[in-house]
């Protein structure tokens, strides 16, 4: 199978595409920052329409860069999805406010909602449970909520290396999503290798949790940029992916790029159509416009930004 690579230039070129990697890459979304968003002139030369954009609210970034931000993605016409961190959101006036910013200057009506990489609190919240019980973003109806998941566990969370803490608050979320109306998923931590993703996936299903897995993926970057973010984001087992190539003099210096892990889950998910990962998360480590372009090589959303004629 084949489809054709729109260009810019509107010149075709022919890009061979497996049919598998093409369906499971349907209904991608691609994670930004206000800062890494400044340097896209318009996000319609690389996204497909209707791409989920997630825009991750870091430590001391100021809500109107935020909002902005959402604005300026909405106004191009994507769906914006922004985190809300508990651990900087001081009080529920403080969550308010921000929900209201976001709806009434950017028509936001789904949030990521996650404890954040603060240490220490700078309030009353400290976990997206807390986020979730305060019943804001239901009287705001908001129609998608996602919370974080952890194939590989969170060391920050379960410090004995285990996965106890995270695993209890995967049940509160799933009686939460039975209850709710909102659409929920479940957006993890990025990983490097396929098989300790389906054995979690596999894992939390037979634990009685059926919210969908939107499973991250860290997208094509430096080897050396990729093991800095993975050490300080604790990614676990397959970070040996990373360090196994490190050590092959002949690839240090080439791009690591997703093409096994993701083709390894779309032939899963081929074989088992139930498997409970339904949609690919990324992390563009190595860039928006090298992340677009690789999954555009590989048929996601047909391959085909939303301005290509």
């Amino acid at each position: 199978m084949a489809l054709l690579n729109f260009k810019r230039d509107n010149i075709a070129d022919v890009t061979p595409v497996s049919p598998e990697v093409e369906s499971f890459l349907n209904d991608y979304s691609i994670e930004i920052m206000p800062r890494t968003a400044q340097k896209i002139d318009d996000f319609r030369d690389l996204l497909p329409k209707g791409t989920r954009v997630y825009i991750a609210h870091i430590e001391g970034t100021p809500i109107e860069e935020m909002v902005s931000t959402a604005r300026r993605v909405a106004d191009e016409g994507y769906p914006v999805m922004p985190h809300f961190p508990a651990r900087i959101i001081k009080d529920k006036a403080t969550l308010a406010d921000w929900i209201a910013r976001y709806q009434g200057e950017a028509g936001v009506d789904q949030a990521l909602l996650l404890a954040g990489g603060v240490a220490t609190p700078y309030g009353e919240y400290d976990s997206s449970m807390q986020l979730l019980d305060s019943g804001l973003f239901g009287d705001a109806g908001f129609k998608r909520l996602h919370v974080a998941g952890h194939p590989e566990g969170n060391r920050d969370i379960d410090t004995d290396g285990s996965m106890k803490i995270v695993d209890q608050a995967l049940q509160w979320k799933q009686k939460f999503y039975e209850s709710s109306d909102a659409k929920m998923a479940l957006a993890t931590q990025f990983a490097f290798e396929a098989r300790p993703i389906i054995d979690w996936a596999d894992s939390i299903k037979a634990a009685g949790i059926d919210i969908p897995i939107h499973i991250g993926i860290a997208g094509p970057a430096k080897l050396q940029t990729l093991i800095k973010f993975a050490i300080a984001c604790g990614v676990g087992p397959s970070l040996k992916v990373l360090q196994k190539r490190a050590k092959d003099v002949t690839k240090l210096l080439l791009p690591f790029t997703p093409n096994e892990v993701i083709s390894e889950l779309a032939a899963h998910k081929a074989a088992n159509p139930d498997f409970n990962v339904t949609n690919v998360h990324f992390f563009p480590l190595g860039g928006i416009k090298t992340n677009a372009k690789w999954v555009t090589d590989n048929g996601g959303q047909s391959g085909r930004p939303a301005n290509a004629t």
